[in-house]
């Protein structure tokens, strides 16, 4: 039994409503090669039912797909370097998934929720719904290197840095200027230090990273949804479970940048710590939290 392969999103569109079965879903944007395999597997490990890996048609695969169960993946080939392509992605599948959970991040990036070494997305995605809720925000934490001149790409999973602090809010307001109801653009990381490298617009690190699907619904490409509910952060009577994305995704950006790369010799500062690869010390920085999930 081959791994299915859907040679355009088109493709994947023509599949019937409820043919991959329960969730949750997970989609895997490979931008490049960098540390994909390394991505896939850690969405297996947590538990998703179904990774849906979207990759460029001359993207050879035949590494990071070896060895992995053809029930668990699928490939759909596609131009996955355009500002849009994970929002188009995300969209062609969420009518496909009815009431099915869907996570969504790129190569070289890692989710993390509450307890994750030992609860798998399912059982997150189960409390999620008990609370009446249809949505996780996540925030984007950057990783990188620590040392430039061993990882010239700022890629390194052993060791990798993280910022300890630095992270802020702002409220997020409608056209007439009024603040929306649980609502925040959340900044920091790399995209907040290297701000004059990184367009305004792409400068917010939260991202609704596992919500679930249902008529109507719509990823924006500006990484929020088209239900205003959907994209706040806590529900209105408690604090809700937050999670992260850990993400080598803007340090690499920012050393393949001809006009970034040789401005920025070291990415770490005096708040830089080692990413222990642990939700407890996400936690423990307040980078996420459990809310009433204990």
């Amino acid at each position: 039994m081959q791994i299915k392969e859907y040679a355009s999103l088109a493709e994947l569109r023509r599949c019937s409503k409820g043919s991959f079965g329960k969730g949750p879903f997970a989609v895997l944007i490979a931008e490049d090669r960098v540390e994909l395999a390394a991505s896939l597997s850690h969405l297996l490990q947590l538990g998703f039912q179904h990774v849906f890996l979207c990759a460029p048609v001359a993207m050879d695969l035949s590494q990071e797909i070896e060895g992995h169960d053809p029930k668990t993946l699928s490939i759909i080939r596609d131009h996955t370097r355009r500002p849009d392509a994970a929002a188009d992605v995300v969209n062609a599948l969420i009518p496909l998934v009815p009431d099915q959970w869907i996570h969504y991040c790129y190569n070289a990036e890692f989710f993390f929720y509450p307890f994750c070494e030992d609860r798998t997305a399912g059982e997150m995605a189960a409390f999620i719904t008990e609370e009446r809720r249809d949505t996780v925000l996540t925030y984007v934490i950057d990783l990188y290197a620590p040392d430039l001149n061993v990882a010239p790409n700022a890629v390194s999973l052993d060791p990798a840095m993280l910022d300890s602090a630095g992270y802020f809010a702002d409220a997020r307001r409608d056209e007439q200027g009024q603040a929306k109801d649980r609502q925040h653009d959340f900044y920091g990381g790399l995209r907040w230090r290297f701000e004059e490298h990184v367009p305004k617009s792409r400068r917010r690190i939260d991202r609704i990273g596992f919500f679930r699907a249902k008529p109507g619904l719509r990823l924006l490409e500006d990484h929020r949804l088209n239900d205003e509910e959907m994209n706040t952060f806590a529900c209105q009577w408690h604090h809700s479970i937050t999670a992260t994305i850990c993400s080598f995704r803007v340090a690499k950006a920012l050393r393949s940048n001809a006009g970034s790369r040789y401005e920025i010799g070291d990415f770490r500062w005096h708040r830089s710590k080692r990413f222990q690869w642990s939700s407890q010390q996400l936690m423990d920085l307040g980078l996420m939290e459990p809310g009433q999930w204990f």
